[in-house]
């Protein structure tokens, strides 16, 4: 199973509910992500890896690609 890895994600504030299109690093997790609109820094949830797994329209790439033990 060949799966096309998507690398742009949507991640949402929680804190003033703005978007931004974000490209995901393929080699890392991001673990803080501050919010290009109020300035907010984002960290993971608990049991999530990253920022884009918690606040993001697509999780990382080591997730996509079924690695549950990325970070």
């Amino acid at each position: 199973m060949n799966t096309e890895i998507v690398l742009e994600s949507s991640i949402r504030c929680p804190q003033c509910g703005h978007t931004q299109l974000e490209t995901m690093p393929t080699d890392a997790c991001q673990w803080f992500y501050e919010c290009t609109a109020c300035g907010v820094l984002l960290k993971p949830l608990k049991g999530d890896c990253c920022v884009y797994c918690s606040y993001g329209t697509v999780p990382c790439p080591p997730i996509q690609q079924g690695d549950d033990s990325c970070c």
